[in-house]
């Protein structure tokens, strides 16, 4: 993951509701249906790079669970833990881009 520097245009507010959008994506999703907050740049780039990544993280331990016969759902907590390190980055105010991710939600015009 790399970060780009800090924007002083961040506010404290924009940085809790990205930082939460991460491990709970139901608030990415409110988020992106908020006036307010889907027109701000930095809210609306963690919004919609949290719900990719759950989506890719919940698909990987479907895909476990098949294989394994169940077992893989075991890991599912380990997973989740995943969503901590973006959440942590946003909350300090930085664009993390997460490999894949960033460049699946910037290519299909989902973000600047």
């Amino acid at each position: 993951m790399t970060e780009q520097p800090i924007n002083p245009d961040i506010t404290s507010d924009d940085k809790l509701w990205a930082a939460l959008g991460y491990p709970i994506p139901l608030i990415s999703i409110i988020a992106l249906l908020m006036e307010e907050k889907k027109d701000r740049p930095f809210v609306k780039f963690h919004a919609v790079q949290s719900i990719v990544l759950n989506v890719a993280i919940w698909a990987i331990i479907l895909v476990l669970s098949v294989v394994t016969l169940g077992i893989g759902a075991v890991c599912a907590p380990v997973f989740w833990l995943i969503t901590l390190w973006p959440a942590f980055d946003s909350y300090n105010g930085k664009y993390t881009e997460i490999p894949g991710v960033t460049n699946l939600i910037k290519g299909q015009g989902w973000v600047d």
